[in-house]
């Protein structure tokens, strides 16, 4: 199975972007997915993350009330909505997910089991 992720771009600060991640396999089931970024330099970090059963939602104080995670059951797909955006959130953005029983929003990358290839988020000031 693959993450594919989509929806990068370059944008200035202020605007916004959508990203969206769907495995390759439509019956691909998984207890939680989330996004990490990494900034060239610096480690993976966690982002946000969604648990698929009830939609519990976890973020990171960095993006609390500026992004938005979701999922589409039907389209089995995640999006992060990006609002706000500051050049700090320029990174490669990575959608990830965790098959381990149940997913009580951990936010180590270890705890993920699959992971897509990145999009690049770039913000201009």
């Amino acid at each position: 199975v693959q993450l594919q992720a989509s929806g990068g771009g370059l944008v200035q600060t202020g605007e916004s972007l959508v990203l969206s991640c769907a495995p390759s396999s439509r019956t691909f089931a998984n207890p939680g997915m989330g996004w990490f970024r990494q900034a060239p330099g610096k480690e993976r970090e966690f982002v946000a993350s969604i648990r698929w059963r009830d939609a519990k939602k976890y973020y990171a104080e960095s993006v609390k009330g500026r992004f938005t995670i979701s999922r589409d059951n039907a389209k089995n797909t995640m999006y992060l909505q990006m609002n706000s955006l500051k050049p700090e959130d320029t990174a490669v953005y990575y959608c990830a997910a965790s098959t381990r029983g149940y997913y009580s929003g951990s936010q180590n990358p270890s705890d993920f089991d699959y992971w897509g290839q990145g999009t690049l988020v770039t913000v201009s000031s």
